[in-house]
């Protein structure tokens, strides 16, 4: 597969996973198929991200309001979590990716939990490419949390150390968010770092993206001139 050619890439994608559900009804399949078709498309990604030289992905996995879903496709979804952390997972961290979890701990599953944190304790140590899961993770949600950090820790509230509070401080600002589906909002994903992204809107929906798709966002980011509000 050709690469594109631009020096310019960039260090930090937001991804927004849409379009699982109507994948699986598009193609006359159970929902949980279209989740589990919506990983695998993931895992290439994040590995062909990793060779590209991205140094940080975020996933919005799983959201607090997933848990509103009916009770059937909330049960098949910690399954596919349980066995996505338990077992594939370890594929990504096999390529000396490091993963670490972003959102509330509370709620989720101690069998899914559990899974979880073996697999950021296996490659913490890893500087290849971070990838930042959010899972039963909220941007307001995060904030909030900030600030009573903030607040228990007997710190003012600033920019900065709100920062520094957040669910994993090291993770920079996003440079490009990339949502599929054709759906164009961010749906609470990572408010605090989307301050200045550049917004990418794709009609695929999520199984359907390829490693190729990183070499056209790749393309996308290199045509967008960057805007901070100073210039």
């Amino acid at each position: 597969m050709s690469k594109d050619n631009s020096d310019n890439i960039p260090k930090h994608i937001g991804f927004i996973l849409d379009g699982n559900r109507r994948w699986a009804k598009k193609h006359g399949l159970p929902t949980y198929e279209g989740h589990l078709a919506g990983y695998n498309a993931l895992r290439d990604l994040i590995l062909y991200s990793a060779d590209r030289g991205i140094k940080f992905l975020s996933i919005y996995a799983f959201s607090t309001e997933n848990w509103k879903r009916s009770k059937d496709e909330v049960s098949n979804l910690m399954g596919l979590a349980l066995r996505v952390f338990k077992t594939d997972m370890r594929e990504i961290v096999d390529h000396q990716i490091k993963v670490c979890i972003l959102g509330s701990r509370e709620t989720i599953p101690p069998k899914v939990l559990k899974a979880m944190e073996e697999v950021e304790e296996m490659s913490k140590d890893f500087t290849r490419t971070t990838v930042a899961i959010c899972f039963n993770y909220g941007g307001q949600s995060e904030i909030v949390d900030a600030a009573r950090a903030c607040i228990k820790s007997g710190i003012e509230i600033s920019e900065e150390n709100l920062r520094q509070h957040l669910y994993e401080p090291s993770i920079p600002d996003i440079d490009m968010v990339v949502r599929t589906s054709g759906e164009q909002r961010l749906s609470n994903f990572m408010l605090w770092r989307v301050a200045y992204s550049e917004l990418y809107f794709m009609n695929k929906l999520w199984p359907d993206m390829r490693s190729s798709d990183v070499d056209a966002i790749i393309r996308e980011y290199n045509k967008r001139t960057r805007r901070f509000g100073g210039n």
